[in-house]
């Protein structure tokens, strides 16, 4: 793989990771003053997606065609990846344990991994293999999940759904991009998202509550709006289109390995901003995932050539 569309491609990913991560000490005081979890996201998705518009404008220079050749894209983007995923994240921590929901959910890679395996009917390599065993063991020691009681199955396949739509993403980031510039594409499909939220919302399929009460932000009383600015710039049009550009440069596979750093930055941010204490295993967890990464990145590493933003091929 030339080696600086893999340069390119990690620092773009962990700008995704890291960025949303973010998102968790800025939400959660809307969710603590009466703001629905559909609410907020339908609105962080509506503010990326506006706040990505005129730079989505400047890189079509004026021309949608490209945006109408590449809508089947965009509508499952914003359908899979933004309103599927966090939507069916959101309804499985109603009922089993947010560690247990992420867990599920973050089990992407594994899941294309495995998905790759059995359409190739080819075995992947073994850095492959050892490297998404040692991740998958890094995100259970970061992540703790809850344990010791019976879980709600319906919570489980909900958590299950999460991690087909996460996979679901990665892979559609990896697709050819039509001509549609990454940022386009992360604009067009954030706010095609807040559209289909707005409407699960409306129809009372889940709660869908928001409120304009000031909150409390790391230590200090401010606005409702103020969170949402720092979530919709940082946490949506920052994270999507770098993902969506990562997701290009490195193929879903890769790419999805690397979206599992968003956990550590979670945690990391939670640690910075919050003063939440990190547990001896998390840090271990931390380290170990990023070992099962860098394994992974190996057999990426050994491909001959890298392709041209947007042409990756989904399977790398």
């Amino acid at each position: 793989m030339d080696r600086r569309h893999l340069s390119t491609g990690l620092l773009l990913a962990v700008t995704a990771a890291v960025s949303f991560g973010v998102s968790g000490p800025f939400v959660k005081p809307l969710l603590d003053s009466g703001w629905s979890p559909v609410a907020a996201v339908t609105l962080r998705a509506l503010v990326g997606g506006l706040l990505l518009a005129p730079l989505a404008l400047v890189a079509l220079r004026g021309d949608l065609r490209p945006l109408w050749r590449a809508r089947r894209r965009v509508a499952s983007m914003a359908l899979v990846g933004v309103a599927g995923t966090q939507g069916f994240y959101f309804a499985a921590i109603e009922r089993i344990p947010v560690g247990t929901a992420i867990l599920l959910e973050y089990a992407a890679p594994l899941l294309l991994v495995a998905v790759a395996w059995a359409t190739t009917r080819r075995r992947p390599a073994t850095s492959v293999l050892v490297g998404s065993v040692v991740a998958a063991g890094g995100l259970v020691l970061v992540v703790s999940p809850a344990g010791g009681g019976a879980l709600d199955p319906v919570g489980v396949l909900l958590g299950l759904a999460a991690m087909v739509c996460c996979a679901g993403w990665f892979v559609l980031a990896a697709q050819s991009s039509e001509g549609l510039p990454p940022v386009a594409a992360a604009s067009a499909a954030l706010l095609a998202a807040a559209v289909l939220l707005g409407v699960v919302g409306l129809t009372g399929l889940l709660p869908f509550t928001a409120s304009t009460a000031d909150v409390v932000v790391l230590g200090a009383v401010v606005p409702w709006w103020q969170p949402v600015l720092v979530i919709g710039l940082v946490a949506t049009a920052v994270a999507y289109a770098s993902s969506i550009t990562a997701g290009a440069l490195l193929g879903a596979r890769l790419a999805s390995f690397l979206g599992l750093l968003e956990v550590v930055a979670a945690a990391a941010w939670a640690w910075v901003l919050l003063g939440e204490r990190l547990s001896a295993p998390q840090l271990i967890g931390g380290l170990v995932l990023v070992a099962g990464i860098a394994a992974v990145m190996r057999e990426r590493a050994a491909a001959p050539v890298a392709p041209a933003v947007g042409t990756a091929p989904v399977a790398s």
